[in-house]
């Protein structure tokens, strides 16, 4: 057994002691440090295989579409994002995509409802924006004027306000309200932006319409 001065001694009965009073502590304060790490790197390898998963789900949907597969199969494409990996951006854009799929299949509730989960689970505002406005063109349809204008009326970005505008005029237009319609074209006008493009000039034929409406 080594000797030891003093000094030495000395020195290592203070870190018994001190290893005694404080030993559990370090034990308990080092074992949360590296549970903290591992969870840490768990946790990243988690999302990691959550987002490649759902990335990889994403291009079965395209390859579907590309193929033009029926709305069946895209649809069952899609509600494997939506359901599986609802928090990702691949899920609110595979709801767009089933909704064009089912509305070209003439299945308009399973479009109504694609939107509508991107209304409600959704934390792009952009695609948000779209589905709103796709929605409202459908309750267009079914002259469901008040709850159109109710979604339109919502918070939106301002690159799609003239695009919301425009519709407004339709559904004021098909509801016979031609004086706030006319509003409404107008401000769709002057929110497209400088110079005429070709929609611009739909528009504004809508609006000249108007004009010889006597109301």
């Amino acid at each position: 057994m080594a000797a030891y001065n003093p000094e030495e001694q000395e020195k290592i009965e203070g870190l018994k002691a001190w290893w005694a009073a404080h030993g559990n502590t370090m034990i308990i304060i080092v074992t949360t440090l590296i549970a903290t790490i591992v969870g840490t790197q768990t946790w990243n390898y988690y999302k990691r295989q959550q987002a490649q998963q759902a990335a990889d789900l994403f291009a079965i949907l395209q390859q579907q579409v590309e193929k033009n597969s029926n709305s069946g199969k895209i649809n069952d494409a899609a509600h494997l994002l939506m359901e599986g990996f609802p928090a990702s951006g691949y899920a609110s854009r595979a709801a767009l995509i089933a909704a064009h799929a089912n509305i070209n299949a003439g299945e308009i509730q399973g479009t109504k409802s694609k939107l509508q989960w991107i209304l409600d689970v959704s934390k792009e505002s952009e695609i948000k924006d779209i589905a709103r406005l796709r929605l409202a063109g459908i309750l267009l349809d079914e002259k469901k004027y008040d709850e159109a204008l109710s979604l339109l009326n919502a918070q939106h970005g301002e690159s799609f306000t003239g695009l919301y505008t425009d519709l407004k005029g339709d559904i004021l237009t098909a509801s016979g309200k031609i004086a706030e319609a006319r509003i409404a074209y107008q401000q769709a006008i002057d929110k497209l932006g400088g110079g005429r493009s070709a929609y611009q000039n739909i528009v504004q034929m809508k609006l000249d319409a108007l004009r010889e409406t006597k109301q």
